[in-house]
This record gives structure tokens, sequence and C-alpha cells, in this order.
């Protein structure tokens, strides 16, 4: 079932980027940051490997993920500054975000300021979020998008390498290609272990608030 997910999100981000290049990638990367969790770590891979194609350029791929970034938390940063707390409260549960997740994200914003946007945008899922404590807090809008756009384009920027490199030895070396389907299975094991983690903790805590 995982693998289906996988396969048809995968085809989607691919035919989304084949279609209309920079302009897909950025518009990808905007879905992802405002907090719909459409990972970046198929996106930009993939837009690598368009890169190793020549397709593509790896300095434009990587800016136009992070302007991309810049795009989608803009609208997370507005849903937090004019929402507040109260509405992502109310809402957030659909994107599996609950009160702890916020209790978290404000304090190491409180504690350490905008950079913490910047940090944020370098960790896998925290970077969909990030956004959210940003616009609660009010923060500068013009120091929030500079910190957005410096955090996301070195994410951008190695993922897409990465991506890039694995396009040259998928097609120069047929070891590689075994090598990867002998830990398939090994990485799909640990995407479903970690889904259900994630899920299961935040309802067990979805439930202790609501009997609280």
């Amino acid at each position: 079932m995982t693998e289906k997910i996988l396969a048809v999100l995968a085809s989607f981000i691919i035919a989304v980027i084949s279609a209309s290049g920079y302009a897909g990638i950025a518009l990808l990367m905007a879905v992802e940051s405002a907090c719909i969790p459409l990972p970046s770590e198929i996106i930009m891979p993939f837009s690598g490997y368009l890169v190793h194609t020549g397709q593509l350029k790896l300095f434009w791929v990587a800016t136009a993920g992070a302007i991309g970034c810049n795009l989608g938390s803009l609208v997370a940063y507005w849903i937090g500054a004019v929402g507040g707390r109260p509405f992502i409260m109310k809402y957030g549960r659909f994107v599996l975000l609950n009160q702890h997740d916020l209790d978290r994200a404000e304090h190491f914003f409180q504690r350490f300021g905008g950079i913490t946007v910047f940090i944020g945008r370098l960790l896998p899922v925290v970077r969909t979020f990030i956004a959210l404590p940003a616009g609660i807090a009010r923060m500068p809008q013009l120091r929030f998008h500079l910190y957005t756009f410096l955090g996301s384009w070195p994410w951008c920027y190695v993922l897409a390498y990465v991506g890039m490199k694995l396009g040259q030895a998928w097609e120069s070396d047929p070891r590689f290609k075994a090598a990867f389907h002998r830990f398939h299975l090994a990485v799909e094991i640990v995407i479903v272990i970690g889904i259900v983690w994630f899920i299961w903790t935040h309802w067990k805590n979805r439930v202790r608030e609501q009997e609280a």
C-alpha cells in the first residue's frame, strides 16, 4: 500500500516538473511550505535528475525551490498572523498539528527568535510548519522571507544534487541498481514505521487533550 501511494505521489510530482520545469518546482515546493506535507524529498531529487539529463540547471533548480518555499510560507505565515493560535488549534488537527507541536514550535521561536526559521528550513517535517509560529509572533516579513530563502536554498540544492548524482550512477553503474532494489524494502519499512509512530503519538496526545 505504501509503495503504491509513494508511486502515485512520485508520478504526480514527476509529471508536474516535466511539464512546467522551474515553475513546477516552485509550485510544488510552495505547496509543501503551505503546511501540506508534499515531500520535498521527492520533488527536489527528481529535479536533480533532470539536471543530469541536461533539461535544467542545478543553481536555478535550487533557486526555484527556495522561491517556492517563500511563496508557500507566506500563506502559512498569514494563517498564523491573522488566525492566530485559536485558528491553528481548531484546524491544525487536519494536518496532525496538535497543541504539543505548537507549544514546542512557539517555545523554540521565542527562545531563538528569527534564526529558528532558518534552522527549521533545514529540518525534515519541521520545515513544513515553521512559518506558523513566525506568523503568530508577527515576525517582520522581510526578515522572515530572508531566513526562509537562506534556509531553503541549501536544502533544495543538496537534495537536487543528490538526485543528479543518483541519475548518473543509475545509468552508468549496474551495481547501483542492484543495491537500490535490495534496500528498497528496508526503506519502505522505515517509512511505514515513521508514519505509524507519528500518527499514533499524535492521536494519543489528542485523546489526552479531549479527556483533560
